[in-house]
């Protein structure tokens, strides 16, 4: 998937959540942030959102330790959150909420767009049952 998809796909959640929920985001994905919206919930409160699209489903949502240490170190007030797409549904984890997360090494891309050789990464694998909403595709 190129860049230029992945730009539109976060555009596209960003609209969706703007028009239909009361969001009040902005697409940060074009610069050099690590997150790809930042704004304001439908409850007002400041947040960033890092989203990823994913081709093929895992049980597990991969979220770089040095991706989720970047957003922790924001100020308190700002809520941190994480947005997966894949085939079998989206899951949006407010990470701020999540406790008690042990990471892993797994041989992962340099990075996702421009360079495919492996190195590894510290990960956290979150589950699913962590995520604060889920939508699962139906695949009737």
């Amino acid at each position: 998937m190129s860049l230029s998809n992945v730009h539109k796909l976060e555009k596209a959640v960003i609209l969706l959540l703007n028009s239909f929920d009361g969001w009040d985001l902005k697409h940060t994905g074009e610069s050099y942030s690590y997150y790809d919206a930042e704004g304001y919930t439908p409850k007002g409160r400041k947040c960033v959102i890092e989203m990823k699209f994913r081709k093929k489903y895992y049980e597990t949502k991969m979220l770089e330790v040095e991706k989720y240490n970047r957003l922790m170190e924001l100020p308190d007030d700002v809520v941190k959150i994480y947005f997966v797409s894949d085939p079998q549904g989206t899951y949006f984890f407010w990470l701020d909420g999540i406790e008690a997360l042990k990471s892993v090494e797994k041989y992962c891309p340099r990075t996702t767009m421009w360079d495919s050789r492996k190195k590894k990464k510290e990960v956290y694998l979150l589950t699913e049952d962590l995520a604060s909403y889920v939508h699962k595709t139906d695949s009737t």
